[in-house]
């Protein structure tokens, strides 16, 4: 295997531990001065693993007049006056936010850091009395304004949101934490808070109203995460050392880095925007692999997905369109999950109707498509706990290719079998439930062979294409029609004739769910 011997920051979110180690790093300096320059207080979306601690950190460096940092950047070159500020950099990843003890637990240590630098006021009893004397006392001892830089402010929020007692806590001890900003205003420099969603009908951003929001901002659309510029022009040897160890030209290389990290837009004249933390574990191990959505879906999500009973097929077609003011909006007991599937990088903007002020959404590439098509399996069919963990798409595939039909819907079955019977209410286990878990099936499948699973009025429910034969798919609720009816669907409907010239072998397959005996019953195989 060729490796490039070139360090990449996997993981590394501390600029100054990464430049002082000469690791590489995509310039985004330019940022920094334009935030530094033109505005004083700030709030930055986006998804998990994009590199906003990476920015905070940057900033960081930056307000800390640490020059040497930036030899070689742009801001490095450009600017004239290096200041050291007073730098309050607040940090809560890495923390359980499971009670209020915890919680409180948090912010106090985070007080006490700062607190023994610039000492503390006896009276000072409360959360919001600590942050505010300290900001002040850090103001009069320097005679310089404060930086303010929150990262992941969200999480106790959205670690909470499922303990009604425990968010509210939350939601009022940050209230009040955050107001400081507001009151405090003429002690600070700069305020810089990051997350992953926006709670702006919570009271904290009602209170935070003198943020400049520039999660939407065309102008901030690659200020984390990796344009197709900046990849192309900072890791030509890493895809040069990818394509050899695959075995492909340079140019299909580049091509499934698009399909499988690419796609995200922040904006409505976003450029596009590759998954950093998935395209740098590619260059690092050589193979394209789901990195991202390995490192697990958010509880709060799954939860989210579970209790609105979310069906994905809406977001194939990326024609979901929503208001302009949605995305950047989120009611915590809301009637549509879309906006906390946005923030989170799960669906991303795909256009933006002027006429309207609208966006239309879809999945951003396949890594996640194909991701959270698993993670919604898992929810809607909380089968066996070993069948799950064993669970692979490939199995059912490798049965098609060799043209054991009968043992491909053997273990069709065999799934359906084994979904829990208590796992979705009883009454709600009808038609559709069992489309849809059909649907997920044979998406997941085309994560190694050609898939058209129906989308639309008019098609097979789903096409399979291996090597030698094409597969095609017609199913029907017992209590409606029989696998018979189906085949002869395919036969009236004509599924097939888009297919005759092809040159592969051709298989009709109609089969039968029931909802009474909880999944596929039997099925007929024709060609």
């Amino acid at each position: 295997m060729e490796k490039v011997t070139r360090k990449l920051p996997l993981s590394i979110q501390d600029f100054e531990d990464l430049r002082n180690k000469d690791f590489l790093y995509v310039d985004k300096t330019s940022y920094v001065k334009r935030l530094a320059t033109y505005g004083k207080q700030y709030f930055l979306g986006r998804p998990r693993r994009f590199g906003k601690s990476l920015f905070i950190s940057t900033l960081k460096a930056y307000f800390l007049g640490k020059k040497h940092l930036f030899d070689g950047l742009y801001i490095g070159e450009i600017e004239k006056e290096w200041i050291e500020y007073p730098v309050f950099h607040l940090d809560f990843v890495g923390e359980q936010y499971t009670s209020e003890y915890y919680f409180n637990a948090k912010l106090d240590a985070i007080l006490r850091v700062f607190e023994s630098q610039w000492g503390k006021d006896e009276a000072d009893t409360t959360f919001p009395a600590r942050f505010s004397g300290l900001i002040r006392r850090a103001y009069e001892k320097t005679g310089k304004q404060v930086v303010v830089l929150v990262d992941e402010y969200d999480k106790p929020l959205l670690e909470s949101m499922h303990n009604k007692d425990l968010h509210e806590i939350v939601i009022s001890t940050l209230k009040s934490f955050y107001g400081v900003l507001k009151s405090m205003d003429i002690c600070l420099r700069f305020v810089f808070i990051t997350g992953i969603t926006k709670f702006s009908k919570v009271s904290i951003f009602s209170d935070l109203n003198h943020l400049t929001d520039i999660s939407l901002s065309d102008e901030y659309a690659g200020i984390c995460g990796l344009t197709e510029t900046e990849l192309k022009d900072n890791f030509q040897p890493e895809l040069k050392a990818l394509a050899k160890n695959l075995d492909i030209s340079e140019e299909n290389a580049f091509a499934q880095l698009k399909k499988n990290y690419d796609g995200y837009h922040f904006s409505r004249r976003s450029d596009h925007i590759y998954n950093p933390y998935s395209v740098l574990n590619t260059f690092y191990s050589n193979y394209f692999e789901y990195y991202w959505f390995e490192t697990g879906t958010p509880t709060f999500l799954v939860q989210m997905i579970r209790s609105f009973r979310l069906d994905p097929r809406k977001f194939s077609t990326n024609d979901v369109a929503v208001p302009i003011d949605f995305l950047s909006d989120y009611r915590v007991n809301g009637t549509d999950p879309v906006p906390v599937l946005y923030q989170s990088g799960y669906l991303t903007i795909k256009r933006f109707d002027s006429k309207y002020n609208s966006y239309f959404l879809g999945y951003p590439n396949e890594e996640v498509r194909y991701g959270f098509m698993k993670n919604m399996l898992g929810v809607y069919s909380p089968a066996d706990v070993q069948i799950m963990n064993s669970f692979f798409a490939g199995d059912f595939v490798r049965k098609l290719e060799v043209g054991d039909i009968e043992s491909f819907m053997s273990m069709v079955k065999s799934f359906y079998k084994s979904i829990q019977y208590d796992a979705i209410d009883n009454e709600k286990k009808d038609e559709k439930y069992y489309q849809l878990i059909f649907y997920l099936l044979f998406t997941l499948m085309g994560q190694f062979t050609q898939i058209e699973v129906k989308d639309a009025n008019g098609r097979a429910d789903a096409v399979v294409k291996t090597a030698d034969s094409i597969f095609v798919f017609e199913f029907k609720m017992d209590n409606k029609a029989t696998a018979e009816d189906a085949l002869n669907q395919i036969d009236t409907k004509e599924y097939l004739i888009p297919y005759t010239t092809d040159g592969r072998k051709l298989f009709k397959i109609g089969a039968e769910f029931s909802v009474e005996k909880r999944g596929l019953t039997r099925w007929v195989i024709n060609n």
